[in-house]
């Protein structure tokens, strides 16, 4: 149980909610305990009325008095069973609520890092099915047990002060019972773990199939997905039959055991009768009815042993992300403004996951407002820059200041909402073009929504969409083409007009009219703020104030376009190279 230990802090919040369900509880059983009291009396009254003891109306009216005490209490008991059900289970749905929140917020509290190394099966496998299965322990299995413990302390003490002899008979299979349940509940919470996990397994491969089914139609792999999936789902069958053939065997043993009890009762009970121990054979069907008022309980006690055990096993899951800490830590608490001057002292960075160096000693400044352009080969570390300005990461060796301020004593939210980013490969959400491009500015009027989208030349693309701005796109933006991602995240960016305009190649799919009309729109929307443009083409740097030439990791030039075309180099041929592929 120490796993689900992490649940204390959400029953100490909804306690007086608890509080009244258990008292709920304990009158809807009291009251449930009146009926065998009562069905004794009753034949009784049945017994003393054969035997001449009493007349017979007097025997009616007895009847008709402990009819309606039965009618009465089950009626009251019913109703305070449902206020039971009302408050005990609606605390699990709050406590479901907080949970799926508190992941979902520490999910985003996380460094990119944590995303590199896990899969988005498995993150998205524990905030739904595990939070379900936690669920089921914070609400049936709670009010379940409750709802047991107080049948047990009620219906035990009043059969010993009944008949002890019976009683003691009569509870027998209980202790065997117990034994039972302690070693099959091992079983089924090592078995537990190991379908949830290969829950996340199944999760991760689904998502991952349909966020590439375009390639898979494209290379004809139905069948052979198909297969794999089939494959899993086998091992996957076969792992929860393991589980539930274990759970299969509490409600059999469970109903053998009543069975035995109330062979007990009719046996011991009929000759105690017999022998005139007892007084009336009321008391035997008395305690027929306490024995199968205990069979649910006792019964469920598998059941809410199987809840106890997958919970843990998913509170465990879950409390191994809740417990991961973030790489990048925000050591600032109040707000940091961010006008724009950036510079790199010495600055080394190596990947975690791979081990790749990505960047090697590279020093530079950028002044506040700037344009910078960033040239280089694929893997020359381009992109990796605009990720460290960002903070998605933090130098493995040497220091970036922000306004003459090391980065890391900035505010991170600050930084970030100083930072308009248009990353490499476009993300759009399943949601309207216009509320993709509000995305960066929320509170943004239609009119500066067009003109951000007619800043990034794709106006005209939306409007000629049946729904205009109101289409809503597929998963990814997957309605749109390369290019109209890539416009649409521009726009976005441009809404929010920050500080900081990160671009990461992010003109790769339009064509060069296309891209020299972006860019002029660019210089004019970036005029005083300092702007980080990351391309393979050098159309992108002529206008830029500066341009970083990278090689490997290594800052290889350093100018503006008329300084770097004028000498022998990676910058100068690169413009003669893509000059003469433009006029072919």
């Amino acid at each position: 149980m120490k796993e689900l230990a992490h649940l204390n802090k959400y029953f100490k919040k909804y306690w007086s909610k608890l509080l009244v369900g258990l008292f709920i509880t304990i009158i809807a059983r009291v009251l449930q305990l009146v009926m065998p009291r009562y069905v004794k009396e009753s034949i009784t009254v049945i017994e003393d009325f054969m035997n001449d003891k009493i007349s017979e109306p007097t025997a009616k009216d007895f009847l008709l008095e402990y009819i309606l005490i039965i009618v009465g209490a089950a009626l009251l008991s019913g109703f305070f069973t449902f206020l039971m059900r009302q408050t005990i289970i609606n605390v699990s749905r709050y406590i479901e609520y907080d949970l799926k929140n508190e992941i979902f917020d520490h999910y985003q509290f996380l460094s990119l890092n944590f995303y590199k190394k896990n899969r988005t099966g498995d993150l998205m496998n524990r905030i739904s099915e595990d939070v379900n299965q936690v669920r089921m322990y914070t609400g049936p299995a709670l009010m379940y047990g409750i709802n047991t413990l107080t049948l047990f302390a009620c219906i035990i003490p009043i059969m010993f002060m009944t008949a002890p002899k019976l009683a003691a008979y009569t509870l027998i299979p209980l202790p065997i019972l117990s034994v039972l349940i302690y070693y099959i509940s091992k079983v089924i919470h090592e078995r537990s773990t190991v379908v949830q996990q290969y829950l996340s397994t199944l999760s991760t491969f689904t998502q991952e199939v349909f966020s590439g089914v375009s390639v898979i139609k494209a290379y004809a792999l139905e069948p052979n997905i198909n297969n794999d999936l089939s494959s899993l789902a086998l091992e996957g069958k076969n792992k929860s039959m393991d589980l539930a053939k274990v759970n299969a065997w509490f409600f059999p043993l469970m109903v053998l055991l009543i069975g035995i009890s109330n062979i007990f009762v009719i046996y011991i009970g009929g000759k105690q009768y017999i022998n005139g121990e007892i007084a009336s054979s009321g008391v035997i069907a008395e305690f027929i009815l306490y024995v199968n008022m205990l069979t649910w309980p006792v019964a469920i006690i598998g059941w809410l042993t199987s809840i106890v055990q997958r919970a843990e096993a998913s509170q465990k899951r879950i409390n191994e992300f809740l417990k991961e800490s973030p790489d990048i830590k925000n050591t600032v608490l109040e707000e940091t403004p961010v006008k724009g001057k950036i510079e790199f002292r010495n600055v080394s960075f190596t990947y975690e996951d791979t081990e790749i160096t990505a960047l090697k000693n590279i020093s530079f400044t950028i002044n506040e407002g700037e344009t910078v352009a960033i040239l280089g080969k694929t893997g020359s570390g381009k992109s990796t820059i605009l990720d460290l300005v960002a903070r998605l990461y933090d130098v493995t060796s040497g220091e970036i200041l922000i306004d003459d301020t090391p980065i890391e004593q900035l505010n991170i939210n600050s930084l970030r909402q100083a930072i308009g980013a248009v990353p490499q490969d476009a993300f759009l959400f399943s949601d309207s073009i216009k509320n993709n491009i509000k995305f960066g500015k929320e509170d943004a009027t239609d009119e500066e929504v067009i003109n951000a989208a007619k800043a990034a030349v794709v106006h005209e693309n939306i409007v000629g969409f049946t729904k205009g701005y109101d289409t809503v796109l597929g998963e990814r933006g997957i309605t749109l083409s390369g290019g109209q991602k890539q416009r649409v995240s521009i726009a976005r960016a441009l809404l929010k007009k920050p500080e900081i305009y990160l671009f990461d190649d992010c003109l790769s799919a339009v064509d060069t009219e296309t891209e020299e009309e972006i860019l002029n729109n660019l210089k004019k929307a970036s005029k005083n703020r300092t702007t980080l443009i990351v391309s393979h083409r050098v159309s992108s740097a002529k206008n830029a104030d500066k341009v970083l030439v990278l090689s490997n990791g290594e800052l290889l030039q350093e100018g503006n376009h008329s300084d770097l075309n004028s000498v022998d180099g990676y910058y100068k041929d690169l413009y003669f190279t893509q000059l003469s592929e433009k006029e072919n």
